[in-house]
Formats: structure tokens, sequence, C-alpha cells
């Protein structure tokens, strides 16, 4: 064991003092080597309690840079940070935070090519990815390995938190053993998440993967931790091993990464590019100015519509489209527009199945729009 310098002493006084934790216990967080699959919502407050607890290294996987949209949540970002890399700017802040701890980022895409040699390199992986394709691979990928992952999720009010080690307990598959249709899946850019939710999660993340490394107390291995925000509630349920999980049953057929995107039905027909199926936002600005009988149909909420909307454009929520088509009869040109583009490709698949001939998406959203055409359009 490495001795504590004077000021590590001083700067870990309350976990040396603590009788589960103590000399050894730190000691134990100096030597241990933790991943953090997301430096946003849920990686912002895990990172930045993992490193002031003293582990000795933490790696961030990140290829995104960070956005005036996200500080209300990222909290290891600030406004300075906006347009520079998520990982620099999480670096930055973590080596303020704690010099002592080193820091590996990975300004890359996780993929089924990398997950594993990214991977195999720590001992402990908190994922704090915001998507399915992502939640599966860091699943897969943890499972073949045999390292405990530290699981996440936040959407609107609600959380969950759990630990799957499939060597130990269950695993993600275990409990979803299929993704849910990409499109009845809003993004928290869609569906909204309240700032201080991601940190309630991400700081119980970062308690499992301290619990994990020192050796005390009861991780959520086989527990899944429900978190509601509206009702200050917490929940539990207790999760078992399926024996026919293709991951980690007694006979397992994924022995390798897989095509994570196809997996879950990301990229899907009706969700690709193309002039048959979108419209990009300076086409649209071109075939509106010579075509105005074309129908720019909005398929957001109405909430969303007040924040930002596109002069002309008709608001018919995605979730009433199927019982209000008759309102759009007779009109034979439309495109779609969502926030980003998913709602609106899955509006585009509802008309054409209705027998709408000419539907086109609008290719990222209104937030395309905000940017390419009309800056006017506030973002959001």
């Amino acid at each position: 064991m490495t001795p504590l310098s004077h000021e590590e002493l001083l700067r870990y006084s309350r976990h040396l003092t603590l009788p589960d934790v103590g000399l050894d216990g730190q000691a134990k967080l100096g030597d241990a080597r933790v991943l953090l699959i997301g430096a946003g919502g849920l990686g912002s407050p895990a990172a930045l309690y993992l490193a002031a607890a003293g582990v000795g290294t933490l790696g961030l996987v990140d290829f995104d840079l960070v956005d005036r949209s996200n500080l209300q949540r990222q909290i290891i970002h600030g406004t300075s940070a906006i347009g520079t890399p998520k990982i620099e700017s999480a670096r930055a802040r973590l080596r303020d935070v704690n010099p002592h701890v080193q820091v590996e980022t990975f300004g890359e895409r996780l993929t089924s090519g990398n997950a594993l040699q990214i991977l195999r390199g720590f001992d402990i992986v908190v994922d704090g990815s915001d998507n399915f394709p992502t939640r599966y691979l860091v699943n897969d990928a943890c499972a073949l390995l045999g390292k405990p992952n530290v699981y996440g999720a936040v959407f609107r009010f609600d959380g969950q938190v759990s630990v799957f080690h499939a060597r130990e307990g269950p695993c993600y598959r275990c409990l979803y053993a299929e993704p849910p249709p990409p499109e009845l899946v809003p993004s928290c850019a869609e569906g909204g998440v309240l700032g201080v939710l991601p940190g309630v999660i991400g700081s119980l993340q970062a308690l499992e993967a301290i619990k994990l490394i020192v050796g005390f107390g009861e991780t959520l291995i086989g527990r899944l931790l429900l978190f509601d925000g509206r009702r200050m509630q917490f929940r539990e349920l207790t999760l078992q091993k399926d024996p026919d999980c293709p991951v980690c049953g007694a006979h397992p057929t994924v022995t390798e990464l897989i095509d994570y995107e196809a997996f879950c039905g990301v990229g899907a027909e009706g969700h690709g590019t193309g002039d048959e199926v979108e419209i990009t936002a300076l086409e649209l600005r071109r075939e509106r100015d010579r075509k105005p009988d074309l129908v720019l149909l909005d398929v957001r909420e109405p909430r969303e519509a007040d924040i930002a909307h596109i002069d002309g454009a008709r608001n018919i929520p995605l979730r009433e489209l199927p019982g209000r088509l008759a309102e759009l009869s007779g009109h034979g040109e439309i495109v779609t527009l969502c926030h980003h583009g998913p709602r609106s490709l899955k509006a585009r698949e509802i008309l054409r199945g209705a027998g709408f001939a000419n539907v086109r998406s609008l290719a990222g959203g209104i937030d395309a729009w905000a940017r390419e055409v009309d800056p006017e359009v506030p973002r959001y």
C-alpha cells in the first residue's frame, strides 16, 4: 500500500475515520480504475464524486461537444466550455477537484469495434449513456469481460439504478430482453429531464462504484432501484438471472459484440436519409418559396411549439395524429417536423400507411431550421 501524503491524509480524513473505509479502503480507491461512459447528465456527478473520493484512475468516453442546452444538468461543464469537447472540459474540472486522480480520455463513439479494447483496461464501468444501443453494448461487453456495470437511466422526473454483474447476478438483458421500438422512446431533448434528477441518479451510481471497490455494504446486484422525483419516493424491484439470457444464461448465444443499432432498430427502414424520406432545412426553405400549398406539419407537443415554431406550420401532436388524419385530407405534399427528427419520421410512417403519398420529414427538425435557416427561431 502506497503511504498517503500529509495532504492526502487531510483530503480523505472523513473517509479514513469511517470504519468501513479507513486506510485500507482508501488505498483500494486509489488503486481502482473506473470507466465512465458519457460525460453528460449522469457522468457529470458520478465523475465528480469518484474523483473527490480518490479513485486513482478515471476513464471518460465521450465524443460530443458541450452545448448550451447541456448546462441545465451536466454540472461538470461550465459556460466557458461551450463548443469544446466534453472530455476536455470534464478532464480540466476533475483535475481541479482532485489533482491526485489520473484521467484517461477516449474522444470517440463507443462501438462494437472498440468497446472490448477500451473496457478491458478498467475494473468497473459506470454507464451514463442515454440510448439503448449503447446500453446493450456496454452490458454485453461487461458480461463478456466479467466486469460490473453500474447502470443508471433518467427520464423527465424518474430514474433507475442497478449493478449488472453477470458473474454474480443478472445482466441488463435479464431485465430488458428486447429493446423497445425506437419511435416509442423519446430522448431527453424531446421528453425533457429535470436538471437535478441526473444528479440524484449519478450520485447513486458513484456510491455503488465506491462500494464495489472498497467492499462494504450491499450493492444493487440483483436489485433495481426506482426513483420518483415527483413523489420523492424510492421503490426496489428484485431481479432474477434469466437462465435463457443470450449473454449470461446457461447456454449463451451472444459470444461476441453485435450490431447494436440494428438490434435496437436504429437506422431501420423509414429512418434513413434520402430525398424520398427526408428534406433538409435549406431545401425546405427553397421549396416553401415556390410551393405555397406545401403543408408543414409540426408533430411536437403544444408546449414545445410555444417555445419555438416555424411560421405557417400546423401543429398536430404525434400522439393525436392517427385520430386527426381527416384534417389533412386533400393535401398533396406534406413535410413533417419535430424537435430533432425521430418523431417526424414516425409521423411520416403513419401518414404513408394511411395513404398519403407525398410525405417527407425535416432532417434535424426545428433545431436544424434554427441553425441553418432562421436564427430568430429559439433553440431549446
